[in-house]
This record gives C-alpha cells, sequence and structure tokens, in this order.
C-alpha cells in the first residue's frame, strides 16, 4: 500500500449489557435483565477502522467527536486499537446505541445521543491524507460527515478507489466511487421496487439505478446470508454466494463487508475480487461469532486497557475541575467564546517548581489550560515499579488548585494521543527540556498528533535544575548523574502546524 487506509464517516459509541431475566417488573409485565458485564466499542465508521486495523493495515479515522464523556471513551478504545484519529468537531452529544442482552440474543436497543450534530471544517491535514491513501471507505451513518463540503470535495479528487457503505437518511455517493455497498433495504429505500418483482431482480434494478444516479463504477448489494449481488457496466450482475452457512450475529456485517473490500483494493484488487473477498470475510465474520469474537479483547469500562479519561467521582475530593464532565465544560464554554484551549501533560509526581513556571507559561498561550496527567499505572509502566510517589489521585487535586489551571485530566496509555484527540487543543505545551537547543521542536511527539486538527506543539522556558527523579534521589540519600541544564531560552519555541493561533 502506498498510503493508509482512510475511513471516513460517523462514529457511535456501541455497549454491549449483557445479563440474565429470571423475573418480570412487577408494575409492568415486562422482563427484568439483571446486569452482569457491560462491554464498549466503536461502532459505526469506528467499528469498520477497527475490523481495518485488526487486518494489520495502517488505519486513519476521520470522524467528528463530541466534547462529552462518550467522545472521551472512543477517543480511547479507537487508540487501543491502533487506529489513528483525525478529529472533526461535533456540535452535540455522541451517539450511542446500547443493546442489552440475554443469553446472546438483544432483547431491546437503546439509543441516545439526540438529533445529529454538525461536524466542524476538516484541517488541511485531514485533506491531505485522504488524497495520500491506498483506498477511502465512507462508512455512512446519517449523521452528517459524509456531508460535510470539503470532505466531499476531497473524496470526489482522490485518485484512491473509493468504497461508499451508504445510508438512506445520509447524501447521495460523491461521482466516480468505485464500489458502493448498500444492503438490500437501503437499496429498496433507496430505488422502490417493482411490484411483484423478485428478490434478485429487485436487488439488480436498484444497484443499476443507484449506479447511474451515482455515476459510480460498481454496486454491491449485500444479500445477508445469500452474498452479494455486484453490478457494474455490464448488463448481466454477478452473484457472489457464501462459502458456507453464515448464521449468527449479524450486528457489523456490513461494516467488516465494505472493510474488506476497501483493503482488497488498496492491494490492487479488481471490483469483482474485492466483493468476493468481502463475502467470504463477513461470512466468516458471523459464522465465528459477529463481533464478540472478531474485536481484540477488550476489557469492560472502568478497567484500565481502553478506559476514558478519569472521572472526578473516582476522585474522593476531586472537586469539579477534575474529570471528563469538568473539561466538557470547559471546552464547550471557551470554545462558545472563539477561544483559544491550551493542554500539557504528564506525571507531575512531586510538584514542583519547574512544573508550576511551566503551568504559568502554558496558561499564558489561551484562554484556558487542560492539564493530561498520567495515571498510576501508566507512570509505573514509564519510570518503573517505584513510581509514582504520589498517587494520581492526590497529583490531580494538587494541579487542579493551582491558579493557572482549569481542569485536569487522568489517562491510562503510556501517551496521551488519545486524549488529545478528544479535546483537540489548539495549543500543546511542553516544558524546555525537550527543545534541541536549535529552536526545533519537530521532536516533539505529540506534533504529529496536533497536526492532524490544525493544532501547534509549543516549547516554553523550564527553570534549571528542578527534577522529580532528583529530589527523590536526594531526599532517600541516592546519587544521580547530573541532569542536563537548560537555560532559559530568548523567545518560546514553536512547531508551527497552522499559522498563527486563535
Amino acid at each position: 500500500m502506498r498510503g493508509p487506509v482512510v475511513v471516513v464517516g460517523d462514529t457511535l459509541l456501541d455497549r454491549d449489557v449483557e445479563g440474565v431475566v429470571n423475573r418480570l417488573c412487577p408494575d409492568s409485565p415486562v422482563p427484568v435483565l439483571d446486569e452482569t458485564s457491560a462491554v464498549d466499542r466503536p461502532g459505526g465508521a469506528g467499528l469498520a477502522a477497527v475490523f481495518a486495523a485488526a487486518q494489520g493495515a495502517d488505519v486513519v479515522l476521520v470522524t467528528a467527536l463530541a466534547d462529552d464523556a462518550g467522545g472521551a471513551r472512543l477517543s480511547a478504545l479507537l487508540a487501543a486499537a491502533g487506529v489513528r484519529v483525525y478529529p472533526l468537531a461535533l456540535r452535540g452529544a455522541t451517539p450511542e446505541k446500547i443493546r442489552l442482552r440475554a443469553r446472546g440474543r438483544v432483547l431491546l436497543r437503546h439509543d441516545r445521543g439526540g438529533a445529529s450534530g454538525e461536524p466542524g471544517q476538516p484541517s488541511d491535514e485531514v485533506l491531505r491524507v485522504i488524497a495520500a491513501a491506498s483506498a477511502v471507505l465512507v462508512s455512512d451513518y446519517g449523521r452528517g460527515v459524509a456531508r460535510q463540503p470539503a470532505l466531499r470535495a476531497a473524496l470526489a479528487a482522490t485518485r484512491a478507489p473509493v468504497v461508499w457503505d451508504p445510508h438512506p437518511r445520509g447524501p447521495a455517493a460523491v461521482p466516480g466511487v468505485h464500489l458502493a455497498t448498500p444492503n438490500e433495504a437501503e437499496v429498496r429505500d433507496l430505488v422502490p421496487a417493482l411490484p411483484g418483482a423478485s428478490r434478485l431482480a429487485t436487488a439488480s434494478r436498484g444497484a443499476q439505478g443507484l449506479r447511474r444516479r451515482w455515476r459510480a463504477g460498481a454496486v454491491a448489494v449485500t444479500l445477508g446470508g445469500d452474498g452479494a449481488l455486484l453490478c457494474h457496466a455490464g448488463s448481466t450482475p454477478l452473484v457472489v454466494p457464501t462459502p458456507g452457512s453464515a448464521e449468527g450475529d449479524t450486528c457489523g456485517a456490513g461494516d467488516r463487508f465494505a472493510a474488506a473490500a476497501s483493503l482488497a483494493l488498496a492491494e490492487g484488487a479488481l471490483v469483482s475480487e474485492a466483493v468476493q473477498a468481502a463475502v467470504a470475510e463477513a461470512s466468516a465474520y458471523v459464522a465465528g461469532g459477529g463481533v464478540a469474537a472478531a474485536l481484540p479483547p477488550v476489557r469492560p469500562a472502568g478497567e484500565t486497557a481502553s478506559r476514558a479519561p478519569r472521572s472526578a467521582t473516582s476522585l474522593p475530593g476531586g472537586g469539579d475541575r477534575v474529570g471528563v464532565a469538568a473539561v466538557a465544560a470547559l471546552l464547550a464554554e471557551v470554545r462558545a467564546a472563539g477561544g483559544t484551549v491550551v493542554a500539557t501533560g504528564g506525571c507531575f509526581d512531586l510538584l514542583h517548581a519547574g512544573h508550576v513556571a511551566t503551568l504559568q507559561a502554558a496558561r499564558q498561550l489561551g484562554d484556558c489550560l487542560i492539564v493530561c496527567v498520567n495515571s498510576d499505572a501508566s507512570v509505573s509502566g514509564l519510570k518503573g515499579p517505584d513510581r509514582p510517589v504520589m498517587a494520581e489521585g492526590d497529583r490531580a487535586r494538587l494541579l487542579a488548585a493551582l491558579g493557572c489551571v482549569d481542569a485536569v485530566l487522568i489517562f491510562d496509555e503510556p501517551t496521551p494521543a488519545a486524549v488529545l484527540s478528544w479535546v483537540r487543543p489548539d495549543v500543546w505545551v511542553k516544558g524546555g527540556d525537550y527543545a534541541t537547543g536549535g529552536g526545533d521542536s519537530t521532536a516533539l511527539p505529540e506534533a504529529e498528533v496536533l497536526r492532524r486538527w490544525g493544532g501547534n506543539t509549543v516549547v516554553v522556558p523550564y527553570l534549571d535544575g528542578r527534577s522529580t527523579t532528583d529530589m527523590i534521589a536526594r531526599s532517600t540519600g541516592q546519587t544521580t548523574e547530573a541532569a542536563p541544564a537548560f537555560g532559559q531560552p530568548a523567545a518560546v519555541s514553536v512547531s508551527m502546524t497552522r499559522e498563527g493561533t486563535r
């Protein structure tokens, strides 16, 4: 592949709640589900991206994330799955689909999140990654990302093969897509069937109608357990049957089909070959147990791996400046006023004057400062089993008490990439010990992440001789090699990824 596989579309937060039913509700004749477990996963375009990443592909997801707990959770889950997120702003709430299940069967699906929000403008980096893709999958769930004008222009202009997985509430595919992949129900919604027509005749007529309407190279109608019907420029459709029985949980089968077809096209396959590969993949997916068996293991919400940034409710005395809710409220206020969001991060173990100087300098660069703090588990992984000295809750409370800090998040991953994809700060700040001495801060590991939405990375002056490691060593009578001294640079060193700051 010459570039990444890019997935564009609406991402939802899916939650499967498993339980047992052994009684009826006393005030209404409905079953009572006693919850035994709950597992979160990305849905919609996010699920298609996770499927592609699980096959070893380099996957970029262009999607809209809301400033709420659901958006934070999605960022963590996608990062854990190896998906690089290029986020757009999303007005409103994260759409959620909650399936209540007992003995493997869905009893009820509860949707929340309200009406579709309006996605923000893509950055130049988003447009560049679409242009450089080896294949693009548009996974439309009818919530607005596929309607975004700048994205549609980029999709129409890319030379990469484009697969369009449509939604009845979504827009038409951009002209010239290589392959559209509606299911039978979507085809009937988009192209009314003739009375008395057979199933194959209805699928074929609908596919040809969509191909002409969208000026698509081909349309493959998925037929559930019977495979797919492919219509292209020729008058005779190609029916691709499933290789065997495909009974089971079909949730996500369409996403698996579209992702498999996109990966095949990225490798240079013909459209007919891509559809055959997709039918085989989707059939094996359903027969193998569906989404629960296909995704990499994900711990339930609340355990360490893939967890969203910590809520203040888990930190006694954390106050109203720690956690997702505090950050979400702050982001909404600052962005509504057109302000600049600044963020910084680190372990902040044994808070010292060097930390405070960095935080004070960072706060002066915008209208709020959000501090992203490594959790205890993250600090131990980075610095060894004897660290941290202070528990995450205490570190967060101390930071939140500083007048220059507006909100604090705790994250579990080794890097703050997932948190940054949710917060989308305009400026990311690190202390001057990250400078190279020549005013070049491009080595900052967060710089590539900030470029995804047009943010800036900045290095600010750092006080000489302040080091948590040295403080610990002195307090325990140990000796350490002298830490390098960093003088105060004449000016702040900035890696510009867009022109100026807001």
